[in-house]
């Protein structure tokens, strides 16, 4: 099971006050949600391949519209590996129903659903949750990045769910797919946010402690990176040192450099891989002190009489 599979198993169980169930109802047929004509009228169908979620809403259906005739369809798919498709659908009063959850186009937008459906502050957050239901995904925070995504073919409703996101301080934008129109985010902690807004407290806590420890791992990356980065950088530096002084006696011989430059000529050469604050540190044991910036100023002069002895400096 995915990681979102595992979220909206969750979220199919919650308990959800009335006022709520509307909301949520409404977000569910909004994303996922056909009208058609047939011999008998007009009939509201919800498609799913997640059993669980087609019984949610045949449940919300019977909760809010006791009076209005209901079913459900199992179809099974032509390619085996393909999860079946379940149908529930609204055959009595399907157009009231559809008028009530305001699943039709109205001529002032879905922003009347904030008037109506979404007139408390406990709904949003249903309808959010219904939306994620329906055409929500969440990438596995230990296998890729971050991302989260609420799909739709409507351009207006991605901007509804926009709005909705945003005002929960979630940061979500907009962005245009040839399918459709998804409405995504792509901070941790706004994810995180998310998952506790619409009441996946379990997985919320899953999510957080798969993040901290993809960040923990990243992090340790980071510092390794890092090290071999700066081991690189010394192994290089120290490498060229080596040559100077070999190029230096070559040409000049083992007595050319004075005491203080022949004495760490001699410690580099002793220790070919230490860095600075490491010859530093056997020189100040042997009796001869000096710091890293000591070690750095001699280094810097037989670099420069080696260019020097080059022809790389007149």
């Amino acid at each position: 099971m995915s990681f979102a599979a595992h979220i909206k198993k969750e979220l199919a169980g919650i308990q959800a006050t009335a006022c709520c169930q509307l909301a949520e109802l409404s977000a569910l047929f909004k994303m996922n949600g056909t009208i058609s004509l047939t011999s008998s009228g007009p009939v509201l169908s919800f498609d799913t391949e997640n059993a669980a979620i087609a019984r949610r809403v045949l449940m919300l259906l019977k909760q809010n519209f006791p009076d209005v005739k209901t079913s459900i369809l199992a179809r099974k798919k032509k390619n085996l590996k393909k999860n079946n498709t379940y149908v529930v659908k609204v055959i009595s009063y399907a157009l009231e129903v559809a008028d009530e959850l305001q699943v039709m186009p109205s001529e002032e937008g879905d922003f009347s659903i904030f008037e109506t459906l979404l007139s408390k502050q406990c709904c949003p957050r249903a309808y959010l949750r219904g939306a994620f239901l329906a055409g929500g995904s969440v990438n596995n925070p230990e296998t890729s990045s971050y991302h989260f995504e609420l799909t739709t073919t409507d351009s207006e409703h991605a901007l509804t769910l926009q709005l909705i996101l945003n005002d929960l301080d979630l940061n979500a934008r907009v962005l245009a797919r040839k399918k459709g129109h998804i409405c995504y985010i792509k901070e941790s902690e706004k994810i995180g946010d998310f998952m506790r807004a619409v009441g996946a407290v379990g997985s919320v806590l899953n999510f957080e402690d798969m993040r901290i420890i993809r960040d923990i791992r990243n992090s340790d990356n980071r510092l390794n990176n890092c090290e071999i980065a700066n081991e690189t950088k010394t192994l290089t530096a120290a490498d060229g040192q080596v040559e100077d002084i070999e190029f230096i006696r070559r040409k000049k011989g083992a007595d050319f450099l004075n005491d203080k430059l022949a004495y760490v000529a001699e410690l580099r050469l002793e220790f070919p891989e230490d860095n600075l604050a490491e010859l530093a540190e056997i020189a100040t044991e042997r009796g001869h002190a000096l710091t890293k910036s000591g070690m750095n100023h001699r280094m810097r002069s037989i670099k420069k009489i080696a260019a020097e002895l080059r022809g790389e400096i007149t």
